[in-house]
C-alpha cells in the first residue's frame, strides 16, 4: 500500500509541473538554481552541465536556472537538446560538479521539470535533494525574480553531444545495423537530436530499411500519441513496414520499449528477460540476480526462475531500483516502463543505450526479439490511473483500505495488488495482476472507484 509523499517539490524524478505555474514558475525555478549553486560553494571553480528536451518552455527554463547558477559563481555549459542520460554521462566524464536536465520525460508538452545529477553521474541522494528543497522553500518568496525576456540565451556546445554519441557507439563495439529492418519512434523528443546520427554511424540504411519516425519536434508535439507511453503506435508501424523490430523512446529518451514483427509490444519486462539471460550466458550476471519493481509481471519472475535467475522487487522509480542493485551487487535492473539499468555501462537508465544492447543481442545471436521472449507468459494485468487532488496515505482512508484488503484476500497466491501514488503526477495508480481476468478487473474497478470517491480531483 502506498504511503503519501512528504516532499513538497521533488518527486521520484525531480521537480515537475505545468511550465509557468508553481512549482515550475519563474520564481521557484530561479530559487532552484540559487539553491543548487549554493550547495556547490566551497568547490574550486564549480561548473554545471545543462541539457534540455524539445518542449517550447525548455529554453526559458534553461535560461532562468542558468542565470541563477551564474549569480552564485557557478559556470554553466549547455549540451543543448540531449537525452537525460547524456547529462548524467557528461557530468561524470567531464568533471562537472552537477548536471541539470530540463524535461518532463513522458508528460504532456505543457509540463516540464528539473532533474539534478551529481558529479558522479547519479541522481542526487534524497538527503541532498531535501536540503536543496528546504532552501528553495525558505527563500523563493524573497528572491529577486528576473524578467525572462531579458535573460541571455543559453549557448549550446555541440562537442558535448558528440562525446555522448561516441560513448553510445563505444558501448557496443562491432555492432552494425546494415540490412536490419527497424522502425524507431523518437517521440518528437530528445532522441530526435541524437538518434539519426547515431544509427547512421552504425550502418543503418535510413530510410530504406531503418525508418526514423517522429523526429520533427515543434515544441508542442513531444509524446503526442507516440513514444514509449504509446508503444502500440510503433508496434503497428513495425508490422505495417514488415520490420523485425520496433524501438520507441520517451520524451527525454531515458527509457525504451520494443515491438516485435507481429505488431506486439515488448515492454521492460521482456527486455530484462533477454538481457538477463544474455548476461548470465556470458558470465556477467552477478549472483544470477535481477532487480525489478513491484510493477513487473509475475510472468517475468517465473521465466527468470526457469533460467536459474532470481528476481528482487524494489519500489517503483529507477533510483530505488539502483539502490537495491547497489545493495545486492546486481548487474542488471529495471522497470516494466522501459527504464533499464546496466551499471557496467552507465549510471542511469538510457533508452538509446538499451536499444543498442538489444540490437547487439539480436545481431550476435541471430534470434529475433520475439524468439528471445517467446516463453514470457504474461499474467493478465491492468493499471488504472486515478487523478487525485491530494496524496493522502491510502491506508488512512477506510473505504480504500477495505477494498484493497478484499482484493488481497481473494487473490492471495494467484495475483498481486500494488497501489501507489505517481512520483511525477497527481495520480494514484491501481495495478492488479491475476490469473483470473474477471477478478482482476473487478478489484481494479472497486479500488479505483473508492479512491475516486474519496480523493478524486
Amino acid at each position: 500500500m502506498s504511503k503519501g509523499n512528504t516532499r513538497k517539490l521533488f518527486g521520484t524524478d525531480g521537480i515537475r509541473g505545468i511550465a509557468g505555474e508553481p512549482p515550475l514558475d519563474v520564481r521557484t525555478i530561479h530559487a532552484t538554481g540559487l539553491a543548487l549553486g549554493h550547495s556547490l560553494q566551497g568547490r574550486h571553480e564549480p561548473k554545471v552541465i545543462l541539457g534540455r528536451d524539445t518542449r517550447e518552455s525548455s529554453m526559458w527554463i534553461s535560461a532562468t536556472i542558468s542565470d541563477a547558477l551564474r549569480k552564485t559563481g557557478v559556470s554553466v555549459e549547455s549540451a543543448g537538446v540531449v537525452p537525460t542520460p547524456a547529462v548524467a554521462f557528461l557530468a561524470r566524464a567531464h568533471g562537472f560538479d552537477a548536471g541539470v536536465v530540463i524535461s518532463a520525460s513522458h508528460n504532456p508538452w505543457r509540463d516540464n521539470g528539473i532533474k539534478l545529477f551529481g558529479q558522479d553521474g547519479f541522481k542526487l541522494p534524497d538527503a541532498v535533494e531535501a536540503s536543496i528543497e528546504d532552501e528553495i522553500i525558505r527563500h523563493a518568496e524573497e528572491a529577486i525574480v528576473p524578467e525572462v525576456s531579458g535573460l541571455p540565451r543559453v549557448d549550446d556546445n555541440a562537442t558535448l553531444a558528440e562525446d555522448y554519441l561516441q560513448f553510445l557507439i563505444d558501448c557496443v563495439p562491432g555492432l552494425r545495423l546494415d540490412g536490419l529492418r527497424i522502425v524507431a519512434d523518437c517521440a518528437n523528443g530528445a532522441a530526435s537530436a541524437v538518434a539519426p546520427e547515431l544509427f547512421a554511424r552504425l550502418g543503418a540504411r535510413i530510410p530504406k530499411e531503418f525508418a526514423l519516425l517522429n523526429i520533427s519536434p515543434d515544441g508542442s508535439n513531444i509524446n503526442d500519441g507516440c513514444g514509449a507511453l504509446h508503444p502500440q503506435w510503433v508496434a503497428a508501424e513495425a508490422q505495417k513496414r514488415q520490420a523485425g523490430i520496433g524501438l520507441t523512446f520517451d520524451g527525454d529518451a531515458d527509457r525504451c520499449m520494443l515491438a516485435g514483427a507481429h505488431g506486439n509490444v515488448i515492454n521492460g519486462d521482456g527486455i530484462l528477460l533477454m538481457a538477463a539471460r544474455d548476461l548470465k550466458a556470458r558470465g556477467m550476471l552477478t549472483g544470477d540476480l535481477v532487480v525489478a519493481t513491484t510493477m513487473s509481471n509475475m510472468g517475468l519472475e517465473a521465466a527468470l526462475k526457469r533460467s536459474g535467475i532470481r528476481m528482487l522487487r524494489a519500489p517503483v522509480g529507477d533510483r530505488y531500483v539502483l539502490e537495491q542493485m547497489h545493495q545486492h551487487g546486481a548487474a542488471l535492473g529495471g522497470e516494466q516502463s522501459g527504464h533499464i539499468l546496466f551499471p557496467h555501462l552507465a549510471t542511469t537508465g538510457d533508452g538509446l543505450l538499451t536499444a543498442l544492447v538489444v540490437l547487439d543481442l539480436v545481431a550476435r545471436t541471430g534470434n529475433s526479439v520475439d524468439e528471445l521472449t517467446q516463453d514470457l507468459k504474461v499474467f493478465p494485468q491492468v493499471i488504472v490511473n486515478v487523478r487525485v487532488r491530494e496524496k493522502k496515505p491510502l491506508e488512512e482512508i477506510a473505504a480504500v483500505a477495505s477494498s484493497i484488503r478484499a482484493a488481497e484476500e481473494e487473490l492471495k497466491d494467484s495475483g498481486r495488488v500494488v497501489i501507489r501514488y505517481s512520483g511525477t503526477e497527481a495520480l494514484a495508480r491501481v495495478m492488479i495482476e491475476a490469473e483470473s481476468e474477471e477478478a482482476m478487473r473487478r478489484h481494479a474497478d472497486a479500488i479505483a472507484n473508492a479512491i475516486r470517491s474519496e480523493l478524486g480531483a
